[in-house]
């Protein structure tokens, strides 16, 4: 079918400062970095901030799916919402989840064959964790229903290519849309059963400092209530780091189109953008509450290839001793300079920026990128 937002994305140039604070640990628990241009910078994860994304977009009443390696806990209490008993709805939900185990565990000493196949229905090793929209878990619990919760004849390939062949065949055709706006955002790979892999329409880049950052470290005590000894009961140390980061995001409509169909492309749109206002990671936030929200943001809605700001150099301080301004001027200068480079190839159908002017709220914002959709 045509569709008329291919290669047509909206482009998020977000600039956001953080004082005190440690958004994203690494393995040692320290502010995780990036070496840009020869600098240390302070960086955080893409996936970090897409999950915080997608944790607020929860709360906007869209319809969402559910991303775990429990599926058969999923189907077993969407069965039983259909009237099966417990045990009905436990063995239709380890039909499915027999289809995503990577790989039995081997019995270990002597083991009965039927504790062995109690392994397998039950372990956590799943080829990966699945995503499922609400529409796709009514199919899957309905085809049980309508065979009497019997789970056998549902799915009758023994081999788990071949049953996650027909999983795919019985949730649907590839070109029906998915009701899930997360999975069509996020996007969906699914090893065994092709059929269900759904392209991301969502590209996250990792936050990265636009400027050089150095993680420092808080020593702190504890105090005993009960103590009778003068002095601490605890000592420890976290790191920490102070940065602008700069945050790029794109989505691509067409994709996102082509999953979710057009029906809710408006609501999908300001929804996404509400989550990425709103959405910071929670590491830490009891003792260095990160709260700060968007300070700038260049908004495009372009038709070619994505584009983003390197900060390659990282930008100096300004002369009230910040890193705002002149990280403005730079992301604001790098993509007046493309554009012009670019020319006709750079595809401008709408530029915004948020932030300077008090009377341009982020309602307004949104507004101004569901014009260019039906």
């Amino acid at each position: 079918m045509s569709n008329a937002y291919t290669n047509t994305r909206i482009e998020y140039h977000i600039l956001q400062s953080f004082p005190v604070t440690c958004l994203n640990r690494d393995d040692v628990g320290a502010p995780k970095t990036a070496v840009v241009g020869g600098v240390t910078r302070a960086r955080v994860s893409s996936q970090c901030w897409k999950r915080q994304v997608r944790l607020a977009m929860k709360e906007l009443g869209l319809p969402m799916g559910t991303r775990t390696k429990l599926i058969g806990l999923l189907i077993a209490r969407k069965c039983k919402e259909l009237g099966a008993s417990d045990e009905q709805a436990k063995a239709c939900g380890q039909v499915i989840e027999k289809i995503f185990i990577k790989e039995e565990k081997k019995a270990k000493g002597k083991k009965k064959e039927q504790e062995v196949e109690e392994v397998a229905a039950t372990d956590d090793d799943n080829d990966t964790l699945l995503f499922l929209s609400p529409r796709e878990v009514e199919i899957i619990a309905g085809a049980f229903h309508e065979n009497g919760f019997s789970s056998e004849g549902v799915i009758t390939a023994k081999e788990q290519k071949k049953q996650a062949a027909e999983l795919a065949k019985l949730i649907g055709k590839p070109d029906e849309a998915v009701n899930a706006v997360d999975i069509a955002l996020f996007g969906r790979m699914v090893a065994k059963a092709a059929d269900m892999n759904v392209e991301a329409a969502a590209s996250f880049a990792h936050a990265i400092s636009t400027h050089r950052v150095s993680n420092e470290v808080e020593f702190f005590t504890a105090l005993d209530d009960l103590q009778t000894e003068p002095g601490s009961a605890h000592m420890g140390s976290l790191e920490f780091n102070s940065a602008t980061y700069y945050r790029y995001v794109s989505l691509d409509l067409g994709q996102l189109v082509q999953t979710l169909g057009e029906e809710d492309l408006k609501k999908a749109i300001a929804a996404f953008t509400q989550a990425l206002f709103v959405a910071v990671p929670n590491a830490r936030q009891t003792t260095q509450s990160g709260a700060s929200p968007w300070e700038f943001a260049r908004v495009l809605v372009r038709k070619g290839q994505r584009l983003q700001v390197p900060f390659e150099t990282p930008v100096p301080k300004s002369r009230d001793g910040g890193y705002l301004q002149p990280s403005i001027k730079e992301l604001k200068g790098y993509l007046d300079k493309k554009e012009k480079l670019y020319s006709s190839l750079f595809g401008k159908l709408g530029s915004y920026d948020w932030g300077e002017d008090e009377a341009f709220s982020i309602d307004a914002l949104i507004a101004k990128l569901q014009s260019h959709v039906q």
